[in-house]
């Protein structure tokens, strides 16, 4: 019951995606009109599952809204997080992450005015909107630190432009907080040499239990399988055996959250890290690929990085909070 629920909300958000990609039209166009800015002392501007665990997930959704035009004609191209139907995928995706990772942790996920699709179809729109999404999550980031999380250990986690915000907020991140940080998963974005090399709070994970690290990878099917992506990563790991040399590594997983785990069978994937560009190259897999629209390509499975490891994330997210907690008591 519990995964048919959940593919059911991950292929509405898809579905929702898809056509709010598509119905805006050429009336106004602004990047200048933004929708209302969230206020992070509104409960409303955020999914919370208080387990009263002694530790957190604080999760940054991937980009889940198209540019779409209202009654005023205008074409908007960030999340207005006061609208239903823009906030309904938002929410679709805090509800999947949460239900695949989380475990017994808690989990939080705020709403914040993202960046729409097209905006990634060029470098020029991606600087000069990116800037609102990142300052949303910032203050909400820093509302949550103050107000929900008492002081306990807690695990940043993001995929796609969520995962881009989160090495901003490490980039950012005072010694204090840092000492709380689990670990930090980007997933679904590179992580550039030079920030790897100038940032002290973005330490490469090296095994399956080490804290205070980010884990970073990719999948595509092959190396040729990569514009979407600007440069390779400085580092990555492999999220199945969770190591970082290019020992292959085993998945036995149903492929697609789009069918019911009655009517699928185990697909066996093998997975292992390209030495130079740090890519994981999945071999196995024989569904068909989800393309994202305008920035997709066949062969990057930039859709299914937490769907294709979503038990090793919920086990890893455990093992490492457990690994923090005992070493904090200590």
């Amino acid at each position: 019951m519990r995964n048919n629920y959940l593919r059911t909300v991950l292929a509405m958000t898809v579905a929702i995606l898809f056509i709010q990609c598509h119905k805006s039209n050429n009336k106004i166009t602004s990047t200048d009109v933004l929708p209302a800015e969230p206020d992070y002392k509104d409960l409303n501007q955020w999914y919370i599952s208080d387990r009263q665990a002694d530790a957190d997930v604080f999760y940054i959704t991937s980009t889940e809204t198209g540019d779409y035009t209202l009654a005023d004609g205008i074409t908007y191209h960030f999340a207005d997080t006061y609208n239903d139907s823009v906030r309904r995928p938002l929410y679709s995706e805090m509800l999947g992450v949460d239900t695949l990772v989380s475990g017994k942790l808690n989990y939080y996920s705020p709403y914040y005015r993202q960046c729409s699709l097209q905006t990634f179809t060029s470098d020029s729109l991606l600087t000069s909107r990116m800037p609102v999404a990142l300052d949303d999550i910032r203050k909400a980031f820093r509302y949550y630190l103050n107000n929900l999380n008492n002081g306990r250990p807690f695990i940043l986690a993001g995929f796609s432009q969520g995962a881009m915000i989160l090495l901003e907020l490490l980039k950012e991140m005072d010694e204090d907080t840092y000492g709380r940080l689990i670990a930090a998963y980007a997933i679904g974005t590179t992580i550039p040499r030079k920030l790897a090399d100038n940032c002290p709070y973005i330490v490469p994970a090296k095994g399956a239990g080490d804290t205070g690290v980010t884990i970073c990878y990719n999948s595509i099917r092959d190396t040729s399988c990569t514009s979407m992506f600007p440069e390779n990563s400085a580092f990555a790991i492999n999220p199945v055996n969770w190591q970082t040399d290019v020992k292959p590594a085993v998945l036995l997983t149903e492929t697609s959250p789009f069918l019911p785990v009655t009517q699928q069978k185990k697909e066996k994937l093998t997975i292992h890290l390209d030495e130079k560009s740090k890519y994981l190259i999945v071999e196995g897999y024989t569904g068909t690929d989800y393309i994202l629209p305008l920035i997709g390509q066949e062969g990057c499975y930039h859709s299914r990085e937490i769907w294709f490891y979503r038990q090793q994330l919920c086990e890893n997210m455990a093992l490492r909070a457990a690994n923090f907690l005992k070493k904090s008591k200590r």
